[in-house]
């Protein structure tokens, strides 16, 4: 059965003193348990209540204090919209179940009455907007926030009448209680005893008063979670949008430590990247609270020999430290000096973890004289921010990895580009001429004798020159997966100095710049591949030759550099070098004047290569120039041989390890190198 008449309007035209006010659900449930505590409290006599539920769900939370108020009365009555498993049916106390779209769904009804005490509660919901509309306009769906208009009256008249309109409406809702409905009438709705004053306010307004400042509280812890909410959420909306502003690590951890600092109110807050294994790290982001507290940036951070870094790496938990003066939860006797001299009394260690991996390290201190009790909300605020700081670490790490990959892949690509310009052009034209001379012999049986060979020298040079780029490009790819032999012993670098000359000049070039070695005689030998060594000088020599002018030089130096190495200079005053490509020109394929508009012949691979067996023979190579035209120097060093005693043997042992001694025997008998001046059968073979 579905009522559509209000309680509440049938009650104000009964009593027309009655004025409405308007409530909040805060204040209708305080209202509602004092007056039901001062039921249970046994102020009111043998009472009839009468509480009317807008819903199921509210009435549970209530019931059990229906339950203990049926103990002291048989006319409990209580009506409410059934969700689940409400339905009318006597028990303790009489429930009546109503429709959903009855009146009753939208008020809220208490009324108690007994022989010297009487309360009515009657509201009805306000609703200035549908709840579909509410959420449309943005508005707070909070439950506090819901508002009634009603009457809250001791008065016995309104409360009796209010108890009327109540029981007529079960009576129509439930007929078979139409006996007790009528006996509860006789027996309630009657004017007060006289000679019995009404009962003392005083409860009441005690147990009104407790619930209203149970609600305050409730109402200031929540204000307190949403504040510390709010300070989490700018905290980490801070550190996102230092994220999105750069993923540069130093700036994130900049923001970080100053606005968690700042947050937390701490004396002293540290944010650090370091690793599980790292013995020490230097301090450089830290946030101060005021100019009393010691400044530790710069300082070395001790973390291996620290007790507390030491437990969060073994549990990958944030670790909070009450009072430094207790060993509780760890014992930091062992860092009484650290402490001292900072002034750490309560410590807190958060570290910033991603996937299992420690990447750095949130630390708070306070420095004040009385311990801190660190809470469970703070540090809940400062593991969120660890957490924000991995994620942005990680991303950090995989923008420098995609720009690394991507640098190589556009290397990748220029080197794709030059292999095909350059192999293209490199291999056109000698094979175009050398097609161009057998046609000329084959088409010509009657050409003269001098001009035959001439064909037949030129077709021979450029066979020679592809043979020579097919030479490098092997050289290059052995070199680049390591699968060369090295055969290392101690040589003379003069006579290797004086090899690559002799090659440079047999290539019977018309016009070559001056050439001079300054190579001392008494400098110490190196620890090398002959063959490989006079290869670096041979196109070393070539390159500075093919930029410089005839009119110019190469000079060829040599000295100790350091000690263990040797290092080799050959400089010339030709073109020279921009110093933006002084790293440059040791890639593959380079080329300073392009692939096809060069003025110099050569494939690029001449550098890389020199670069590679250097590397392969322990040593360094580099160029230096002041600039287009100032001429350049090439510079790589050798590991110099090894002192040699003995009075054995003199042959050389070389090896096929790049780092092996190579003067030992099989024996472990130690061999003298070749005397200076003898050169070995590998050099004798060069120079044939």
């Amino acid at each position: 059965m579905s009522i559509q008449a209000s309680v509440l309007e049938e009650l104000l035209k009964s009593s027309p003193q009655l004025r409405p006010q308007l409530y909040f659900k805060a204040s209708l449930t305080a209202l509602s348990h004092a007056m039901e505590d001062q039921v249970l409290a046994a102020g009111v006599r043998m009472p009839l209540v009468i509480a009317s539920f807008q819903r199921e769900r509210f009435y549970r939370q209530e019931s059990h204090r229906y339950e203990r108020i049926a103990a002291l009365t048989p006319h409990i009555y209580v009506l409410a919209a059934p969700e689940t498993s409400f339905m009318s049916e006597s028990k303790e106390y009489e429930t009546i179940a109503f429709d959903s779209d009855d009146q009753l769904s939208r008020e809220w009804h208490l009324v108690v009455l007994g022989q010297n005490y009487t309360a009515c509660l009657v509201c009805q919901e306000r609703q200035t907007l549908a709840p579909s509309e509410q959420e449309t306009a943005g508005l707070p769906a909070m439950d506090q926030t819901r508002r009634f208009e009603g009457v809250w009256t001791f008065d016995r008249q309104a409360s009796c009448t209010a108890a009327r309109i109540l029981l007529d409406r079960i009576a129509l809702y439930r007929p078979e209680l139409r006996a007790k409905i009528e006996q509860a009438k006789t027996d309630y709705l009657v004017e007060a005893v006289p000679g019995l004053s009404e009962v003392d306010p005083d409860p009441f307004a005690q147990r009104l008063v407790t619930y209203l400042q149970a609600g305050q509280y409730k109402l200031l812890k929540a204000y307190r979670a949403m504040s510390a909410q709010e300070r989490r959420e700018r905290l980490v909306n801070l550190i996102t949008s230092a994220m999105r502003r750069s993923l540069d690590p130093n700036e994130i951890f900049k923001v970080a430590v100053e606005e968690l600092g700042r947050a937390m109110q701490v004396c002293r807050c540290l944010v650090y990247r370091c690793k599980a294994t790292d013995a020490t790290v230097p301090i450089i982001y830290e946030s101060l609270s005021s100019a009393a507290v010691k400044s530790v940036v710069g300082q070395s951070w001790p973390l291996q020999e620290n007790p507390l870094f030491q437990a969060v790496v073994q549990q990958l938990e944030a670790i909070a430290v009450v009072d430094t003066q207790i060993a509780q939860p760890v014992d930091l006797s062992s860092l009484d000096l650290l402490v001292d001299r900072w002034q750490i009394r309560s410590w807190l260690m958060v570290p910033v973890i991603y996937q299992g991996r420690l990447l750095g390290m949130v630390e708070l201190h306070h420095c004040r004289q009385e311990p801190y009790g660190w809470s469970h909300d703070e540090m809940g605020l400062v593991e969120a921010v660890a957490t924000q700081l991995g994620v942005a670490l990680i991303q950090s790490e995989s923008y420098a990895n995609l720009e690394d990959l991507n640098q190589q892949l556009e290397a990748l690509e220029r080197t794709r580009s030059n292999l095909i310009a350059i192999t293209g052009h490199e291999l056109r034209t000698p094979l175009s001429t050398i097609q161009v001379c057998l046609e000329s012999l084959a088409s010509e049986p009657d050409m003269p004798p001098e001009l035959r060979q001439v064909m037949l020298n030129t077709a021979m040079t450029d066979a020679d020159r592809m043979r020579k780029l097919i030479q490098d490009f092997i050289t290059l790819s052995r070199l680049e997966s390591g699968r060369v032999q090295w055969h290392l012993e101690p040589i003379a670098l003069d006579e290797c100095v004086d090899l690559a000359v002799s090659s440079i000049r047999s290539m019977n070039r018309e016009e070559l710049p001056q050439i001079r070695a300054q190579v001392p005689l008494e400098l110490p030998q190196v620890q090398a591949d002959g063959e490989r060594v006079v290869e670096v000088l041979s196109k070393l020599l070539d390159n500075a030759c093919k930029f410089t002018n005839p009119e110019g030089e190469v000079v060829i130096e040599a000295k100790t550099n350091g000690g263990k190495m040797l290092e080799i200079t050959i400089t010339d005053t030709g073109r020279g070098i921009e110093p933006n490509r002084l790293e440059t020109v040791f890639d593959r394929f380079y080329q300073e004047e392009g692939a096809l508009r060069r003025t110099a012949g050569g494939t690029g691979l001449g550098l890389a290569i020199c670069r590679q067996i250097i590397k392969g023979l322990g040593g360094q190579i580099w160029a230096e120039s002041a600039g287009r035209d100032q001429g350049s120097q090439f510079h790589f060093t050798l590991p110099i041989a090894p002192a040699v005693v003995g009075n054995s043997s003199q042959s050389s042992s070389p090896t096929n390890r790049p780092n092996s001694t190579p003067n030992s025997g099989q024996n472990g008998q130690v061999v003298e190198p070749p005397p200076k001046g003898r050169r070995s059968s590998r050099k004798r073979a060069a120079l044939g």
